[in-house]
């Protein structure tokens, strides 16, 4: 089914826009909150609550591509859930690190439901990747999309640890030297 019909289930309030959601999109967000929360069951639920969200947020919000929005909402569900999980015994995960490395390269203000500035943020991001060079590009979606421990990171790229984090810091100075310079952040 296409986006724009499960779109058009949501806006007519159909319950099968969330069956056509997980058909088209379950296996895409399962693999988002599985490499966020490394537990099957947790991933499940992060995905199940995905499906509410999208639930509650459309309408009024009419995403323009359904598997990033998708996407974004299982994220932040799956990073919400693991700070919840792990507040008692504070050890963190690898999917906060790389979080926390993140924060200083995203602007206080933003969240999901600030429509225009969403959209500002997504485009400088993609702009900014698709000007970084291939390992570049490839290790910051691999680390702070996916969540990938550096430690993998660094053999799935034949790189050593030290130099997959010089590569992310660099990454990230520039990411937000960039926002800076487009008053984003």
């Amino acid at each position: 089914m296409t986006d724009s019909l499960i779109l058009e289930l949501y806006w007519a309030r159909s319950e099968r826009a969330i069956e056509e959601s997980q058909r088209s999109y379950g296996p895409y967000c399962y693999r988002i909150a599985s490499a966020i929360l490394n537990d099957p069951r947790d991933s499940e639920e992060s995905v199940n609550d995905t499906w509410l969200g999208a639930w509650n947020a459309i309408p009024p919000a009419r995403p323009l591509n359904l598997k990033a929005f998708f996407g974004a909402l299982t994220r932040r569900i799956s990073i919400r859930r693991l700070r919840e999980r792990t507040a008692a015994k504070r050890g963190g995960g690898e999917a906060l690190a790389a979080i926390d490395e993140l924060a200083e390269c995203i602007p206080a203000r933003w969240s999901m439901e600030q429509e225009i500035e969403e959209k500002e943020l997504v485009r400088a991001f993609d702009a900014f990747l698709a000007a970084q060079p291939q390992t570049e590009r490839d290790l910051f979606v691999a680390r702070y999309w996916y969540g990938l421990p550096v430690a993998q990171l660094a053999g799935k790229f034949g790189l050593r640890q030290n130099t997959v984090l010089t590569k992310l810091r660099r990454t990230r100075i520039r990411l937000r030297e960039q926002l800076k310079k487009e008053e984003l952040l």
